[in-house]
């Protein structure tokens, strides 16, 4: 909409952040966990135990690390951002979640899922097309 003012670099950034830092985590967090699996949990001393095990994983602190950062990300993108922009736009994170699992962890995505990721991409491209907010929060409230 020509009304709208162009996505700002910084929501942009962000964003680009929030997609890349969220899907790396899960997928350290995913490879940390295989590393330590079966986790026990009874009897009661086995879950001490196993948090010690995942907690002593380097992939599952890399992990914790991206998420932290994606969630950092998120909340900043918020307060410049509808919800209702942000939430649609990252949503390109599912074709970064499935190429990770094809490179990373070598699992095989079919066609169908493909088309899928391909289909959500497409409705990102839309909402993208329009501005990031739909109020202007420095007039907004005032009469």
């Amino acid at each position: 909409m020509a009304g709208h003012k162009p996505l700002q670099l910084k929501t942009f950034l962000m964003i680009l952040v929030m997609v890349l830092a969220g899907p790396v985590g899960n997928v350290f967090l995913g490879m940390g966990m295989k590393a330590v699996s079966p986790l026990t949990f009874w009897p009661p001393v086995q879950l001490l135990h196993s948090g010690f095990r995942v907690f002593a994983t380097l992939p599952i602190w890399l992990g914790i690390l991206s998420l932290i950062t994606f969630f950092i990300a998120y909340m900043l993108v918020l307060s410049w951002a509808d919800y209702s922009f942000v939430q649609p736009v990252s949503s390109v994170a599912y074709g970064v979640v499935a190429l990770l699992g094809w490179l990373v962890l070598g699992e095989k995505v079919s066609a169908l899922r493909w088309t899928g990721i391909a289909i959500i991409c497409l409705g990102v491209l839309v909402v993208s097309r329009t501005g990031p907010q739909s109020t202007n929060r420095e007039t907004a409230g005032k009469s």
